[in-house]
């Protein structure tokens, strides 16, 4: 995920002041062999403001309130109260001595029981009900949501704000504050505040959400942060059995698997607003389990949650990520009716899960009002979208927050818009917010002009031998109507320039219009991709690897002209039509394109053969991705990392004779890319392909088989392959890949510090060629298909050092055909959680 780079910007802040609360305290809860005590509770005496102590049996606590106690409770142990003597208390050891018998409820500690445990019971309510709770019970409704996301720097001490770094920017710690969660200093950096009116049908499970209003201050205008923010902070429903997070999915305290991977206790009864309500505390059965710790208050009859607390546990195998604390708070609408009205969510970003490792807190506050209920909207309403922005949602006047702000900014978030306003003037801080922007986006920032994508500047290949190139875009903004790529290089070998220029013009914003062209002169190692488009500007990393196995010298020059429309004829869903002209023949001596423009006869012995193709080329394609999520209105969206299936179907044309081009044809492409998250099993990954060409066509017309001759992952090609070892005019592939995120080496006692994860997956591919198609090849490349069905299979281990990822490989069959690879090795870098 390249978006994870712009954090480390985020990164090299932080900074450390004193807090404003009234109440503070911060320490260890002990057993009376000096031995921390996990999850337990840790309330102020009085009230309902409390935490559960993390793995360690830490905590942190504050309250802007005055109190003079904390409450202290654990599974197994006598409760105790502690006297707090003054306003801010740190470092308290907290020791518990052993309960004594207890005759009114059943407490279990260490690994509870499945059986006869009065907190199941409630959980199996819970079960029951959970689709009859809230939201549920209407067939439609209407409300307003707040939204507020914020990033603050964290934990750095006094040392680090006299950095040189910092020259200039020193105002900056005039901001700090300090976390009612974790107890850390912190600064702000970025905020935005949105505001919506959400819409929902139960009977259609459609959801309708109009933004009304946004304001954003620190990075403004950056599309990667909002789509990084918007993947961070996806939304979630409590009762679902896996919540996602961070592209990984966490097994819910509420989930019917909890049972499974969850300890529960049933703690207490009291009145919360009035209701009668259970709490009930859970932690995980094991560690480094996508899991977490916390407790909630359910209502004694209608068993529908009231308020949940729980972080995630430190040693769950997640990278980049200390802490993720969740808080959600529903208020009664009536005897029955349960409404989610405050959803908070803190992330601690950092580079390690030391405890005083610096880092990023990224906090996302979601607050609900004005609820209505079964006011019907015809379908027809939940189809419309906005396609194109609405300026005036971006510049909405100090009234308008002050009315629609569901709770007012503390004093540190009001001065966030002017601090971050100002430190974006400040020189040195542009100067390193660039450097990571580099980083995350692959381009150099000019006005108007972006240089790059800075990683393709070196490739290498047998016919240009060391190979640069060099390029940019224009960039007047994110919603930029109209955008010009170029592009050019040279190879030192072959001593020739190469080149490539296309742009794009979104003529109408509602539907997406957009009109394309270029042209490109370039040498490519076509067969690199079966499902293939007419991407002008597109790069193969099978002509530019500066690293390969074998031979890497089959490379075709090719001269690609097209035109194309498009239009999103409705949500996700493309339409396209487009024209063009390409030629090619082969750019190197060892390798041939040529083929037969009349067949060898005894007439004729020899026939006539014909080096290049020029062809003509008219296609139609549809696109198809449901529940995509994009950012920003311009002629180029970014994609927020959420996964979605995604389907396209391409018919081409060959048009003989237009332009002099040589062939007629007919051909079909379909792809499909599902996946499918299997709870605590992980993510698996399906993708088929399949297409067929009707007529008589050469190689370089022909559907090759993608091999995959680099050291590196190349997605959707074969590891086994050599460029060229199978080639179809008929074929049908299917790949299944599956990521179990670490659960399987979770349980293996010596693997689990590492948090590595663990990777399958399937290959196979079956194709025909026709004989008049073998007839008309003239190249001496043997055409070999795989009419009996090729596959292999590989296992892989990710997350080695955070960044790098090996994958093994196995050759399943067609073990003796000519320099056969029978196993390989790749491998791949990639910032994951």
């Amino acid at each position: 995920m390249n978006k994870i780079k712009l954090f480390l910007l985020y990164i090299v802040f932080a900074f450390a002041n004193v807090a404003t609360a009234q109440t503070k305290v911060s320490g260890i809860v002990l057993d009376k062999s000096n031995q921390p005590i996990p999850f337990a509770n840790v309330v102020f005496k009085g009230s309902n403001t409390g935490i559960v102590s993390n793995e360690d049996g830490r905590f942190y606590l504050e309250s802007p309130n005055t109190y003079t106690a904390l409450l202290v409770t654990s599974a197994g142990f006598s409760d105790k109260e502690v006297p707090l003597e003054k306003a801010v208390n740190y470092n308290f050891k907290i020791v518990l001595g052993e309960a004594e018998a207890l005759n009114e409820v059943v407490i279990f500690t260490g690994k509870t029981s499945k059986k006869n445990n009065p907190a199941l019971d409630i959980l199996r309510k819970i079960w029951e009900r959970k689709r009859k709770n809230g939201l549920y019970q209407f067939n439609q409704y209407q409300m307003q949501k707040y939204e507020k996301v914020e990033f603050d720097m964290n934990t750095i001490d006094s040392a680090f704000m006299k950095n040189k770094l910092f020259k200039g920017m020193e105002f900056v710690f005039n901001h700090v504050d300090t976390s009612d969660v974790t107890g850390k200093t912190y600064l702000p950096i970025f905020i935005n505040e949105s505001v919506y009116d959400v819409y929902g049908d139960n009977k259609l499970k459609k959801v309708k959400e109009n933004l009304t209003g946004n304001k954003m201050s620190g990075f403004n205008g950056n599309q990667q942060i909002l789509s990084f923010v918007k993947d961070l902070y996806s939304d979630y429903n409590i009762y679902d059995n896996h919540l996602k997070f961070f592209d990984k999915s966490f097994t819910s305290p509420l989930s019917k698997t909890g049972i499974d991977v969850y300890n529960y206790v049933l703690k207490d009864s009291a009145f919360v607003d009035k209701k009668w309500c259970y709490n009930i505390v859970f932690y995980p059965r094991r560690k480094n389990e996508l899991t977490f710790k916390g407790d909630f208050w359910v209502n004694d009859t209608t068993f529908a949650i009231k308020k949940i607390n729980m972080g995630v546990t430190k040693s769950a195998n997640i990278n980049w990520v200390k802490d993720i604390y969740i808080e959600q708070e529903f208020e009664v609408e009536n005897d029955s009716v349960f409404l989610l009205t405050r959803d908070y969510m803190m992330s601690d970003f950092a580079l390690n899960k030391k405890e005083k490792s610096k880092g990023v807190y990224g906090k996302r506050t979601t607050l609900y009002r004005n609820h209505k209920f079964n006011i019907q909207k015809p379908e027809k309403f939940y189809k419309e979208e906005v396609n194109f922005i609405d300026n005036a949602v971006y510049e909405r006047p100090p009234e308008f927050w002050e009315e629609n702000r569901f709770e007012k900014l503390n004093k540190d978030e009001a001065g966030i818009y002017k601090m971050l306003d100002t430190l974006q003037t400040v020189k040195r801080f542009k100067q390193l917010y660039n450097l990571v922007s580099i980083l995350g986006s692959g381009y150099v920032e000019f006005k108007n002009f972006d240089y790059g994508p800075i990683f393709s500047t070196f490739g290498y290949n047998e016919v240009e031998g060391l190979r640069l190139r060099v390029g940019g875009r224009t960039y007047f903004g994110p919603n930029d109507p109209w955008r010009i790529q170029a592009y050019t290089a040279y190879g030192f070998d072959d001593n020739k320039f190469k080149y490539g220029v296309s742009g794009k013009w979104m003529v109408d914003k509602k539907n997406r219009v957009i009109i394309s062209g270029g042209n490109r002169r370039d040498i490519e190692q076509i067969g690199a991709s079966l499902t293939t488009t007419n991407d002008v500007l597109g790069r193969s990393f099978a002509s530019s690897a500066l690293f390969t196995t074998g031979s890497n010298g089959k490379l075709t020059n090719i001269n690609l002209s097209n035109v194309s429309i498009e239009m999103e004829a409705k949500k996700n869903f493309i339409v396209q039509a487009g024209f063009s002209y390409r030629t090619l023949e082969s750019a190197s001596p060892t390798f041939s394109l040529d083929y037969y423009t009349t067949l060898p006869s005894p007439a004729n012995p020899t026939g006539v053969i014909q080096s290049a193709v020029k062809q003509s080329e008219a296609n139609i394609q549809f696109e198809y991705m449901p529940n995509r999520k994009t950012i920003g209105y311009g002629v180029e969206r970014d994609l927020v990392d959420s996964p979605f299936s995604h389907f396209f179907v391409n018919f081409s044309y060959g048009l003989k004779g237009v332009f002099d081009s040589d062939f007629a044809y007919e051909k079909i492409q379909l792809f499909y890319r599902q996946p499918i998250i299997i709870g605590p099993l992980g993510r698996t990954n399906i993708t088929i392909e399949t297409g067929k060409t009707f007529g008589t066509i050469p190689l370089g017309l022909m559907s090759v088989i993608p091999g995959n001759q680099t050291y590196f992952t190349i997605e959707n090609t074969f590891s086994n392959l050599n460029f060229y070892e199978f080639v179809t005019d008929q074929y049908t592939t299917l790949q299944w890949n599956h990521d179990f995120g670490g659960r399987l080496f979770a349980r293996i006692p010596f693997m689990r510090k590492l948090n590595w994860r663990e990777f399958i997956g399937i290959r196979a591919v079956h194709g025909t060629i026709s004989d008049a198609n073998r007839a008309i090849n003239a190249s001496g490349l043997p055409y070999n298909a795989p009419e009996k069905v090729y596959w292999e299979y590989n296992a892989g281990i990710g997350n080695i050092f955070k960044v790098f990822r090996l994958d093994f490989s196995w050759r399943g069959n067609y073990l003796d055909m000519p320099d056969a690879h029978k196993f390989a090795i790749k491998g791949s870098f990639g910032f994951y959680f």
